[in-house]
């Protein structure tokens, strides 16, 4: 009887492990259906701000390398040569000082807003479809990923209904400000580790304050200041100037919450004091190379190169709606000083419900350091002298105290006013959810009057254009004739900054060869400071006075001496100019004196220099 049992037990454990194995690939997908069903609410919120950010970018989608974003097509071209350059990481040349522009000095890619982390996290997709491609769909996902990170925030952390986070989401990431920036500007509207950053702040000012169950919590402290570490230092290499906005506006409120709530300043802070030390200790010990490379490195340099009596909010253009919201009208434009900085447009009904909201919220410390962070920022906008509609006043503005300091001068003081948008956001959230959670009047008006100021600021789809076809000697890699890659292609006329289009061969090259001049930030203004650009050689400045006005001018032998000491000054093997190019027969003619005669690559004239 015991000699057939042992057969017995050997089968009925595969048998288990087969019903187990089946009963879990089962239980898979119904796990995956009730995490949708929990989070279904979410996901419709994140799949609305993915449809709206698709919605105002659309003129781009149809081919994104023939089209351009119309209010801002200069800007385009340069990122998109950012981003190229920033792909190189993924085939093992790169460097933060790169020869691919301004051939032989260099660009130093931290004195410029390169998206470096960006542009290297998408680099497959640049290296597969192109630069264009990564520049559209970076403009869709900023839009929509800041909306859907302050979303999880207000639901998570301040624990609001969706109602309420949703329409203080969309204003973070859909307001005026955010909308306008998003010509061209990819580093100011990557704002989506913002709310990280925020969160980490609370959980460590929370972990740090004994007054919370089971009072302090070190290892919350400690694991809290390294993430905060982490993101800090992410966010240095995808957008600066969104990080000092960031940390200015944090300091504010942080001062302001603590006057608010003294208690929990007695309490928290040593313990959370300690915390913020540790994470910028962690991240310095990050940055401080790349800070340094940035400041005092090769073409560094250490100063902004904009005036901020130019880039100042006009106080008018709080109270008047954007051109490109639903409101608008292309009369208001006149108010800023580009179409890429509609920073401050948040029109009077909303600036009159978020002061509503803010007395009806009372002293709770969050809503105080809002509107005094409000109250801050916006003035900050408003640069050293108040203008009022186009017309400066005597009137000195508070921004006027920080001019002249390290690292302020690096920011446009209207763009202070991008920090506004989350902080009215938050008195919205708040004032809604509480409305929601209550009775009487209050649950219905609240909402209504959230709504009705939200509505004219329903941003209209970007204007976009098309731009000119490349030459078949780019895109058909004709150019690997006339130059090795990583050498020096000089194209006729060159890129400067009003007229950066050459650098588009770079990029569709993807920055395989290096070019002269261009389109940068380096220390060529007075006394190395920093200037957009840099000195024309005298040959580039002789062609682009033929591709501007056309003409057939005399070349002497003292030019001829002058090309070839520009061509060996640059380190150029190859002058290339595409046959369709304005003025192309002044140009030729003007070429085959300097350089001799032509040779034809497909559909471009070339000589070897």
């Amino acid at each position: 009887m015991s000699s057939a049992a042992p057969t017995a037990p050997d089968a009925v454990p595969d048998q288990a492990v087969l019903v187990v194995d089946r009963s879990a690939r089962r239980l898979r997908p119904a796990r995956l259906l009730t995490a949708v069903r929990r989070h279904r609410t979410d996901i419709a919120v994140a799949l609305i701000f993915v449809a709206l950010a698709g919605w105002l970018t659309h003129g781009l989608w149809p081919d994104p390398a023939a089209r351009v974003l119309a209010l801002n097509p200069e800007d385009q071209a340069l990122y998109e040569w950012f981003l190229a350059v920033d792909s190189r990481a993924l085939l093992g040349d790169f460097d933060l000082l790169t020869g691919r522009l301004n051939a032989p000095d260099g660009v130093n890619l931290m004195t410029n807003t390169t998206v470096i982390a960006l542009g290297v996290l998408l680099a497959p997709v640049t290296l597969l479809l192109g630069a264009p491609v990564t520049f559209a769909l970076l403009a869709l996902a900023n839009l929509a990923g800041t909306a859907i990170a302050w979303y999880l925030l207000f639901t998570r952390v301040l624990r609001a209904r969706p109602v309420a986070a949703a329409l203080g989401a969309a204003l973070c990431g859909f307001g005026p400000g955010m909308v306008s920036q998003t010509n061209s500007h990819l580093h100011m509207t990557a704002q989506w580790l913002v709310p990280v950053i925020v969160w980490l702040v609370v959980r460590l000012l929370r972990a740090a304050d004994p007054g919370t169950a089971g009072g302090p919590d070190r290892r919350r402290v400690v694991s809290s200041a390294v993430g905060l570490a982490a993101a800090v230092t992410a966010q240095v290499f995808v957008g600066e100037e969104v990080l000092f906005l960031c940390a200015v506006t944090l300091l504010v409120m942080a001062v302001a919450y603590a006057v608010a709530d003294r208690n929990l300043a007695r309490r928290a802070l040593p313990r959370f004091a300690g915390g913020m030390a540790l994470a910028s200790g962690l991240a310095l010990l990050v940055l401080a190379w790349p800070l340094w490379f940035q400041f005092a490195g090769p073409q560094g340099v250490a100063d902004g190169m904009f005036s901020p009596h130019y880039f100042s909010a006009d106080l008018r253009s709080w109270w008047t709606f954007s051109p490109l919201s639903v409101a608008g009208d292309d009369g208001s434009a006149r108010l800023t000083t580009g179409p890429a900085e509609y920073n401050t447009f948040l029109g009077l009904p909303l600036l009159l419900v978020a002061a509503a909201c803010a007395l009806w919220l009372g002293r709770r410390p969050l809503a105080v350091a809002c509107v005094v962070g409000t109250l801050v920022t916006g003035a900050l906008s408003l640069g050293p002298r108040v203008v009022v509609d186009g017309a400066r006043s005597a009137v000195p503005g508070p921004y006027a105290l920080l001019s002249g300091l390290p690292v302020v001068d690096g920011a446009l003081p209207m763009r202070f006013a991008l920090a506004v948008l989350p902080l009215i956001a938050t008195l919205l959230v708040l004032a809604v959810d509480r409305a929601l959670r209550g009775a009487g009047l209050a649950r219905r008006l609240v909402p209504a009057a959230v709504g009705v100021a939200l509505l004219p600021l329903l941003p209209t789809p970007l204007p976009t254009a098309e731009r000119p076809p490349l030459p078949e000697f780019v895109t058909g890699g004709h150019w690997r004739q006339c130059v090795e890659p990583g050498g020096v292609l000089v194209p006729v006329p060159l890129a400067t900054p009003k007229q950066p289009w050459p650098m588009r061969w770079a990029t569709a090259a993807d920055a395989a060869f290096g070019m002269p001049e261009g389109f940068f930030i380096g220390p060529y203004g007075r006394g190395g400071t920093a200037a957009m650009g840099t000195y024309p050689r005298p040959t580039s400045a002789l062609l682009a006075e033929v591709a501007r006005r056309g003409g057939l001018p005399v070349v002497d032998d003292r030019q001829r001496r002058q090309a070839a000491e520009d061509a060996d000054f640059w380190g150029a093997s190859c002058v290339a100019l595409a046959v369709d190019t304005p003025h192309a027969d002044s140009l030729r003619g003007t070429l085959e004196q300097l350089y001799g005669p032509a040779t034809r690559l497909a559909d471009a004239w070339t000589w070897r220099v």
